[in-house]
């Protein structure tokens, strides 16, 4: 019996130390690949002024939206071509992203259990016509240690408060090859 068990321990350690390792390897992500995925069915969205052209919306979310896909519908359907948020709640699950500059991709940071969303700030411009989506959180675990990143993805838990002030003057983002990055440039006409 004590030599099946040494057996078994030994076949054992290796494929967990295996695993081990495969489940600590960094996951990458090509800037193509961070575009919002899933939806918002639960979003809703309320218009708190208007003033000379700049409107300020509360835009939120409720339990399983995914508030990048969300975002992203908020402005196809306002029609928001500038404008930029604030947001603070609470997520179940969240992807969040380093960029390795020398790879040009994400780094993937995964969030697998409930957190604080402290602070999400974030802009919209337009790439080819179309809103675009860029956004940035840190999110609290339960001891007080914090995460941070560009947001790839999250699902909501239990609610997400957005703040979201949109400009009349549209504002124009380009792919940067070099960088392999979508930035905002200024100067750009729509």
């Amino acid at each position: 019996m004590r030599i099946l068990f040494s057996l078994t321990v030994l076949i054992a350690l290796p494929c967990t130390a295996a695993v081990s390792s495969f489940a600590q390897s960094p996951q990458y992500l090509s800037p193509s690949e961070a575009g919002p995925h899933g939806s918002a069915p639960g979003m809703q969205v309320k218009q708190l002024s208007d003033s000379n052209g700049q409107k300020d919306y509360a835009v939120i979310f409720r339990p399983g939206d995914e508030p990048f896909a969300g975002l992203t519908q908020f402005a196809q359907q306002y029609h928001v071509q500038s404008a930029h948020f604030t947001g603070i709640g609470g997520f179940s699950d969240a992807r969040l992203a380093w960029f390795d500059l020398e790879k040009k991709m994400f780094r993937v940071i995964p969030i697998d259990s409930q957190v604080e969303v402290v602070s999400l700030i974030g802009d919209i411009g337009l790439l080819d016509g179309k809103p675009q989506v860029h956004m940035h959180c840190v999110v609290a675990l339960p001891d007080g240690t914090t995460r941070g990143g560009h947001i790839l993805g999250a699902h909501v838990s239990p609610l997400l408060e957005v703040f979201v002030t949109a400009d009349p003057t549209p504002l124009i983002k380009k792919r940067d090859p070099q960088r392999g990055l979508t930035l905002m440039e200024p100067a750009a006409k729509p």
